[in-house]
């Protein structure tokens, strides 16, 4: 049989191939690249924009809580804030017994609300013998104001216990102080249908370090740990602290408006930018509670 010629590709054929084909999968490499930066560059921005709203409701919803008067904020500086921070909200169902000796020990009441989402107690969590403590609502004459104020009290237990209407509640067991001045050891002074406040001792907003990248950190019992961020730097949270006039103040007691300036810059780094980590800011003002407002301009 006559035998078939075949023929293959000659050297230059090939080096042409190879260079088409380098060009081709050159350009492709350059597409999916930008297109993967593109993501990059996306994501960190909508994280970045994430980070901003959380900073908005976080920090303002705090120490929007506060009453500087009634000492709620044990220290302060341009950095951090140490605070009694909020935790419950619970109405009286079955008012403590007052009189006898002082101190008060070992009372109780009972407030509606099993925990948070039940009807009338409101709070991230239920209340922590270990960790909280409480201000109960001394109201006193009926017929003045000026005995009206906010017992601070030490919680020792807690039980399930229904109130009288049958709703869900908890019986609280704690200890007051020795009463003076205005108020007096009277049954009856704390009356049903008051509020009572659940707050967590010497909690701290700060700027800490962790990881290499600075963060907006909570420290309490449980140690520090972060909330928002990362941080441009050290300096990306600033407090500012204002009293009812609009001054600038550094007395605890005085202050009516809080100012808060953080700018926050991306987690990851993003390339083909001038800067590395696009960076954003915001500035929010909090009026805290039970305090004359005034309008400050930024």
């Amino acid at each position: 049989m006559r035998s078939l010629g075949r023929r293959g590709f000659t050297l230059p054929e090939l080096l042409v191939g190879l260079v088409l084909f380098s060009i081709v999968g050159l350009a492709i490499y350059k597409v999916f690249l930008s297109s993967e930066r593109l993501y990059q560059q996306q994501t960190q921005r909508v994280d970045l924009q994430q980070n901003l709203r959380a900073a908005t409701n976080v920090l303002p919803a705090e120490l929007r809580q506060l009453d500087a008067d009634e000492g709620d904020i044990l220290a302060m500086a341009s950095d951090s804030i140490k605070i009694r921070a909020m935790r419950e909200l619970a109405f009286i169902c079955t008012a403590p017994t007052l009189g006898g000796s002082q101190p008060l020990t070992g009372i109780t009441m009972v407030v509606r609300g099993s925990g948070p989402g039940d009807s009338l107690f409101f709070g991230s969590r239920n209340f922590n013998v270990s960790t909280d403590s409480l201000l109960v609502y001394y109201e006193g004459s009926t017929s003045a104001r000026t005995d009206d104020t906010w017992l601070p009290a030490k919680l020792t237990a807690i039980a399930a216990q229904n109130c009288p209407n049958g709703a869900a509640g908890q019986r609280l067991t704690f200890n007051i102080p020795t009463l003076s001045g205005l108020q007096s050891n009277v049954n009856g002074n704390i009356t049903v249908g008051s509020p009572v406040w659940g707050y967590e001792y010497n909690v701290v907003y700060r700027s800490f370090q962790t990881g290499g990248q600075w963060y907006v950190g909570v420290r309490n019992s449980n140690g520090i740990q972060p909330v928002i961020g990362p941080l441009n730097g050290s300096g990306g949270l600033v407090f500012s602290y204002y009293d009812s006039a609009g001054t600038v103040t550094a007395v605890p007691a005085n202050v009516a408006q809080i100012k808060i300036q953080l700018t926050l810059q991306t987690a990851q780094t993003v390339t083909g930018l001038s800067s590395p980590n696009p960076i954003d800011s915001i500035t929010t003002w909090v009026t805290l509670r039970n305090n004359l407002r005034r309008a400050v301009g930024s």
